[in-house]
């Protein structure tokens, strides 16, 4: 009688760890490169209402742009107990061992809009490629002919040569014809607009300032690019972007800036959370809806998703206002007589 009551005992006690387990909520730990861009924080909101409308609970930490600290950073939200994580890489090669660790943990990874070279990462975002292509085309547009110049993203973020590559998609049959010369080209190390700025500046120095145009790669670089041209006197030729970072969009309603791809980062926030749950909870890659096969130009083939970005140029600037991105205040500040709805 007495092993059957210590046994009943066990059990109960067994059953009741279960429950508590079962009823614990489900930790999404996001690793975020750093928090320089301003749409970082857009994101991130996104994320923690997808988790808080799951039951999820959200920890995070940032990397300030430094690799190894963001190793370190997940090595800590793994000991808080994160059950899936997020990761905005701040470099794709150096973060495979966090990767490797999640795995070793039986903790699923979502690589946040940029690539991560590791199949054990699901990785979602925009469509990069084309995103360069609507750079691209939109500075084509307005400027067919003449000197261009690339002003690119972070050497260690895969997204700077997809962007690159739609681009030159774009750009090439133009380069063929003798209508367009790339003058100037360089990478933006970090993605920092000082630093896109100081490029920007090396280039217009060696060509005499005989530049018609700029291909940046997203708002931060344009802003960079932007301010060395305004220095010169040469601020409102053509100059592309991404994002739709409200300066940005300011500066395209001034004229100094004409395009930014715009993708709304609430999207993307809110589908990762959605999908760090449901890997946390078991959910095989393949089953996430959306999901599809794809290999990237190293060979790497992962489980990938893909929002549709949507450039945003004078001629639809009513867009981010009516969906709520910017306020109508913000976007026409300084702007007299400028594109609808600033006009």
């Amino acid at each position: 009688m007495r092993l059957t009551l210590m046994a009943a005992a066990a059990l109960s006690t067994s059953l009741t760890s279960v429950a508590f387990a079962q009823d614990d909520p489900i930790t999404v730990g996001v690793s975020w490169s750093n928090f320089q861009e301003e749409r970082w924080k857009t994101d991130e909101a996104a994320i923690q209402s997808a988790l808080e409308e799951a039951g999820a609970e959200y920890i995070s930490a940032d990397a300030q742009s430094s690799s190894s600290k963001q190793l370190s950073d997940i090595e800590s939200l793994i000991a808080q107990g994160a059950d899936a994580l997020i990761i905005l890489a701040q470099d794709s090669q150096a973060i495979i061992p966090a990767v490797q660790r999640a795995a070793d943990e039986g903790i699923p990874v979502v690589g946040y809009d940029r690539l991560i070279e590791d199949p054990r990462a699901f990785y979602l975002t925009f469509d990069n490629v084309e995103v360069g292509r609507m750079q691209a085309r939109a500075i084509l547009e307005e400027q067919p002919t003449g000197n261009y110049v690339m002003i690119k993203g972070s050497p260690t973020d895969p997204n700077a040569d997809f962007l690159r590559g739609g681009q030159q998609e774009v750009l090439q049959d133009a380069i063929d014809a003798g209508d367009i010369t790339i003058v100037g080209e360089a990478y933006t190390d970090g993605w920092l607009p000082a630093n896109a700025q100081r490029n920007m500046e090396q280039i217009l120095t060696a060509q005499g300032n005989d530049v018609d145009a700029v291909v940046a790669s997203n708002d931060g670089t344009a802003g960079g690019a932007v301010a060395a041209l305004t220095a010169q006197g040469m601020d409102g030729i053509p100059v592309s972007g991404q994002d739709a970072d409200h300066a940005a969009l300011n500066r395209i309603a001034q004229g100094t800036q004409t395009v930014s791809v715009w993708k709304d980062s609430r999207d993307l926030g809110r589908e990762a959370g959605n999908i760090a749950v449901q890997l946390a909870q078991g959910t095989e890659m393949s089953e996430i809806e959306g999901a599809e096969e794809w290999t990237s130009p190293a060979g790497t083939t992962v489980w990938a998703e893909f929002l549709e970005p949507v450039p945003i140029t004078q001629d639809n600037l009513e867009v981010v206002v009516d969906a709520g991105w910017i306020s109508q205040e913000a976007l026409c500040q300084g702007v007299e007589n400028g594109p609808a709805p600033c006009n």
